[in-house]
């Protein structure tokens, strides 16, 4: 029988054992990425990959307006949210097993997914207390829990097939976006220092409000991958350094977080400031937050808005048509209508000195400054043990 491409009617029979069939089809395949074959099947209705995958792409077609690269990536980032609602129900096997499967980032040990399902399943043996207390000797415990989490997996998106809506399958564009970044091999991040935040971060948008001369507010948004299971919070820190009261420190947990705060460990250090996150994460997991820091000494003149990179890195920058950030490092201020700079540029990875010296006129480094307003994402990946930011020089007085 010919199932049509009409979403609703595909949504009425792809049952879970069709999808499941295309899922096998996808994880066994060794000579490219799951999203290039999701966009080929849509791209060429009469492909192989299209006949395999059309339980899979058929439903998408909601998005009549989208491109054939925006529909696959909202299937994409369906299947990795999906896999991902399944390991936090508490069984990591069948959640390391499909990330395998679907080379899903990151790989254990910082390493690229290999090419067939068994030597992917293979690079999961050295997991330390998924797959036994010791590792296996073979990769019979991960085909076993592959044997019930694709099914699972199949299940779910059988499920989600017969009720999204156009609005609903927008949500997983970004999604898709933001794995295929995780995953680039064209870009990698240094390893980062033993103590490095155990997390990658795929967006990270600074906004700060200015006051006269200073960073009066920056609230920060964060989406970001654990990189080890067990991760429970982040680190963050006051934009002078707070050594008074833990209880005053000025920083605030403004979503899906809160803060702990506790004294340094001598007299004088910085009070130590941790965003608690509402559940532990296990590793691959994804993690939306955000927070705020005030600064009170209102006379201090910032030159320079930075972000130092304390954990595994940041993803290359790439933003939306309309110029909203979909994933990377992105800051952007607001100055103070009264203090607005004459110049503004970007830098990365340089020393104090080096990010104080204004660009010449025409250097790409320079940012317009519009109605008081300047916003920069950075392109390429952000690396660990480095500093990224926006330096101004004032107007002299």
């Amino acid at each position: 029988m010919t199932i049509p491409m009409d979403c609703e009617r595909v949504a009425e029979v792809a049952s879970p054992k069709e999808v499941e069939d295309a899922l096998r089809w996808l994880a066994t395949r060794k000579e490219g990425e799951p999203l290039r074959f999701l966009r080929y099947a849509i791209e060429e209705p009469a492909s192989q990959s299209a006949v395999a995958l059309r339980s899979l792409v058929a439903p998408s077609a909601m998005l009549s307006v989208e491109t054939p690269e925006s529909r696959a990536f909202a299937v994409w980032g369906l299947v990795a949210d999906e896999i991902g609602k399944l390991g936090s129900a508490g069984d990591s096997r069948r959640r390391n097993t499909l990330m395998a499967a679907f080379r899903i980032p990151p790989a254990p040990g910082e390493t690229a997914w290999k090419g067939t399902l068994e030597d992917r399943f293979g690079q999961l043996r050295p997991l330390r207390g998924v797959f036994g207390e010791r590792p296996p000797t073979t990769t019979a415990p991960m085909h076993k829990a592959w044997k019930r989490a694709v099914g699972d997996l199949a299940g779910c998106l059988a499920g989600k097939f017969a009720s999204l809506d156009e609005q609903g399958w927008r949500f997983y564009i970004d999604i898709g976006r933001a794995v295929e970044v995780a995953g680039d091999e064209r870009w990698q991040a240094r390893a980062a220092s033993q103590g490095a935040q155990p997390v990658f971060v795929e967006r990270m948008v600074v906004t700060v409000v200015m006051h006269r001369k200073t960073a009066l507010r920056r609230i920060t948004e964060r989406d970001i991958i654990a990189r080890e299971d067990g991760v429970d919070g982040y680190h963050v820190h006051a934009l002078t350094g707070w050594t008074h009261e833990p209880e005053e420190i000025p920083v605030t947990a403004l979503w899906a977080c809160r803060l702990v705060a506790s004294p340094g460990a001598q007299p004088g250090d910085p009070v130590l400031a941790r965003l608690r996150f509402r559940r532990p994460l296990r590793r691959g997991e994804r993690y939306s937050f955000v927070s705020e820091a005030f600064d009170g000494e209102l006379d201090e003149e910032r030159l320079w808005i930075n972000v130092d990179v304390d954990h595994h890195g940041i993803a290359p920058g790439r933003c939306a048509p309309d110029g909203r950030p979909v994933t990377g490092l992105t800051i952007q201020i607001a100055f103070d209508e009264k203090c607005v700079p004459e110049a503004c540029w970007w830098y990365a990875e340089q020393t104090e000195y080096e990010r104080r010296c204004r660009p010449p006129d025409g250097d790409p480094h320079l940012l317009p400054i519009e109605d008081g307003f300047v916003r920069h994402t950075f392109i390429d990946g952000c690396h660990p043990r480095e500093d990224y930011g926006v330096a101004f020089r004032w107007k002299s007085s």
